[in-house]
């Protein structure tokens, strides 16, 4: 058998650039994909029987997901504002909806549609127009038939309701 160090050497040469792809689709700043990279790492190495995990590839992606989960938080708590005109916003929404073909994530779609279930129904609309069809404020206010200052008031509502409901479980 081969030792823990070996077994997740293997691992990580294997899944690099998988798991690099991954990470980057997810954080906001791109040069801290090599230190999420290395706490994914870290925390394999606390794993007491490697072994027993039954998909290591699985796992891992696993374990990169709750480690950006964490750092998201912690940037949160630094946080102010939410910008919903920044790029960073209109991404983070999307990977919130984007079903990623690596991993099953079918219950995250499905926790996020019913967080987005509970927004009401032109704040939800709202989402659906700015994000599934790209329109502007503009069209989008024009198609409610509200200004679109509220338009971008219920984006940045419904971001901040994503945000907080996606991070706590069930």
């Amino acid at each position: 058998m081969k030792d823990k160090l070996a077994l997740l050497a293997e691992l990580f040469a294997a899944q690099r650039s998988r798991l690099e792809r991954f990470i980057a689709r997810r954080i906001r700043a791109r040069q801290d994909i090599a230190d999420v990279a290395q706490e994914v790492y870290l925390r394999m190495l606390s794993v007491k029987d490697i072994e027993a995990i039954r998909r290591p590839e699985a796992y891992l992606f696993t374990v990169a997901d709750n480690v950006m989960k964490e750092q998201a938080v912690r940037n949160r708590r630094g946080a102010g504002a939410v910008d919903i005109d920044g790029a960073d916003a209109a991404a983070e929404l999307a990977v919130l909806s984007t079903i990623d073909a690596e991993l099953d994530h079918s219950e995250e779609v499905e926790r996020l549609r019913e967080v987005l279930g509970q927004l009401s129904p032109k704040c939800r609309e709202a989402v659906r127009l700015q994000y599934a069809q790209g329109m502007s404020y503009r069209e989008i206010g024009s198609r409610l038939g509200i200004s679109s200052n509220m338009v971008k008031k219920y984006l940045s509502y419904a971001l901040a309701h994503c945000r907080r409901r996606m991070s706590r479980p069930g």
